[in-house]
């Protein structure tokens, strides 16, 4: 799901007028103009933050069986290397399924050190059914228009109207889009990633993933081992559990995560007067969403709703602050003004947001098996909640529409690969959206590999985010390969930036990166 934290990410606005390009080895022209490289054709398309930002679109096959038939396009962005030596493309990814990359190129270059960055050819791209891609996939518009019914199915009504809705957005998606959805999944996504790299001309990729997009690295190495130069992978997905397994997993995690905000809320009482015992604290919170959900905030918040704002807050504790206030407002001052604002931040889902989530569940459903069995879903789901009640029902609706997705699994891929060059693995102890098993499995599948462990660090996305030493390791191996080594499982370790203070205390939080980058990362990726 493609949200925008627009509390703390301003939009990039294209410059009106400015079509800057710079050509291969070379610094930006001072004149608009187009670049040709390979079988792309590259347009100014700078914004105020990326001035010499580029776009271009590669036509690729629909079905790469199949290279003569129907044809589908993708949207590509760069900022073009400016070193006299370049060391090729690097292609980034902020993962999801369903995010869209564009952006991502734009920070990604003026995030690294600027010696390094100006080696690269940073690329972005909407992948298959993402954004500016075509055809961008919109299954069923504004299906998250508030108010949802509650996502705990306390009663068979509430079960059955979160099935039926299940039921009819896999019902929508395949009678919209019956001839391309066999066709989106990660090993396709994988096949295009191998065309942009023929369409600059590039003997070999670098690739730099978040998320979902660590899992989309990981099974273009195994594919194309030999084209792989260089391979960064931050919160990292654990290929053994796609997808049924996993969100299980981020269940567990994304509790214990929402129990840390508790706790933060806690120790700053003085503030937000809440309570300084963390369950006090989680008690008034799930008295807000049971009185939510008989009547919703300003007609929009309710118990559902709740969850997705308070989501955000398990992926990036940036965020924290703004959730507090909203919840000690509406606890303390009868004032839901903050968290519908908060919702509107954080939690709703604009056109962007329904594009993403029909990518997102195409590419979940497709890649591998689902229970088809609802008595399944419900055993696991409840079982779990007794333990998370968090988001365990929430995440279960999310996922719910592959239990009946029409086009059948392709498989999970294997990831094992003994092939590669030494790759680069990021992972945050407490990360809830990508657990550190990941992390750990990847490094062992691996060979060579070598992980970077933020010790006590809960955010996902963790690189060019604020933490200096994350980003040390980052930039030498970009600049020339390094790769720490360490006697363990573990290669290096970093310690975690500090959570972030109050809004009113005006501290700065040390964190901009970070607002930036999560703000493009979404949740629910």
């Amino acid at each position: 799901m493609r949200r925008r934290a627009a509390v703390l990410c301003g939009a990039a606005v294209v410059v009106a007028g400015t079509l800057t390009a710079a050509s291969a080895g070379a610094s930006p022209s001072p004149t608009p103009r187009a670049v040709r490289t390979a079988q792309l054709t590259w347009k100014g398309c700078a914004t105020t933050d990326h001035p010499t930002l580029q776009c271009a679109s590669l036509k690729v096959p629909l079905d790469h069986a199949d290279p003569g038939g129907r044809q589908i396009t993708l949207a590509l962005s760069r900022v073009p290397h400016t070193a006299a030596r370049s060391q090729g493309p690097l292609l980034v990814n902020p993962g999801g399924p369903g995010g869209s990359g564009l952006t991502l190129a734009g920070f990604v270059a003026s995030a690294l050190p600027k010696g390094v960055a100006a080696q690269y050819d940073v690329i972005g791209f909407d992948p298959r059914g993402v954004g500016g891609s075509t055809p961008a996939l919109d299954c069923e518009p504004k299906r998250f228009t508030p108010v949802r019914p509650d996502s705990v199915p306390a009663t068979g009504a509430l079960e059955r109207a979160n099935l039926e809705r299940a039921r009819s957005f896999a019902a929508a998606c395949g009678e919209k889009y019956a001839d391309v959805l066999p066709y989106v999944d990660t090993l396709s996504a994988v096949k295009d990633m191998d065309a942009i790299r023929r369409a600059v001309g590039a003997s070999r990729l670098n690739y730099f993933g978040y998320s979902y997009g660590t899992y989309l690295g990981a099974v273009y190495a195994r594919q194309y081992p030999q084209r792989v130069r260089r391979l960064v992978l931050d919160s990292i997905v654990d290929p053994t559990g796609v997808w049924y397994e996993a969100n299980l997993a981020q269940d567990l995690a994304f509790d214990d995560r929402h129990r840390a905000l508790m706790a933060w809320i806690a120790r700053h009482d003085a503030t937000y007067g809440l309570g300084t015992d963390p369950e006090e604290v989680e008690a008034a919170w799930y008295a807000m969403r049971a009185a939510l959900a008989k009547r919703p905030a300003d007609g929009t918040v309710g118990a559902a709703e709740l969850e997705d704002t308070f989501l955000p807050g398990g992926y990036y504790n940036g965020y924290w602050p703004h959730l507090a206030e909203a919840f000690a407002a509406y606890v303390n001052e009868e004032d839901s003004g903050p968290l519908v604002e908060a919702y509107e931040n954080f939690g709703a889902v604009d056109a962007s947001g329904d594009n993403g989530y029909s990518v997102y569940t195409s590419v979940q459903c497709r890649d591998a098996a689902w229970p088809r069995d609802w008595e399944r879903w419900r055993a696991d789901q409840w079982a779990t909640y007794r333990k998370a009640p968090f988001m365990t029902w929430n995440n279960a609706w999310y996922n719910a529409p592959c239990a009946f997705w029409p086009v059948p699994p392709a498989g999970p891929v294997d990831v094992s690969n003994e092939d590669l060059p030494p790759a680069l693995l990021f992972q945050a102890t407490d990360d809830a959206a990508t657990p550190y098993e990941g992390g750990a499995t990847v490094h062992a599948l691996l060979r060579g590999s070598s992980l970077v462990v933020e010790e006590g660090g809960g955010n996902h996305g963790i690189t060019l985010s604020g933490n200096a030493c994350l980003d040390e390791h980052l930039a030498a191996y970009l600049a020339d390969g390094t790769v720490p080594r360490g006697a363990g499982a573990v290669d290096a370790v970093c310690a975690a930036v500090p959570d972030p203070k109050p809004l009113s205390a005006k501290v700065a939080s040390g964190t901009a990166h970070g607002s930036t980058l999560h703000g493009l990362l979404g949740f629910r990726g």
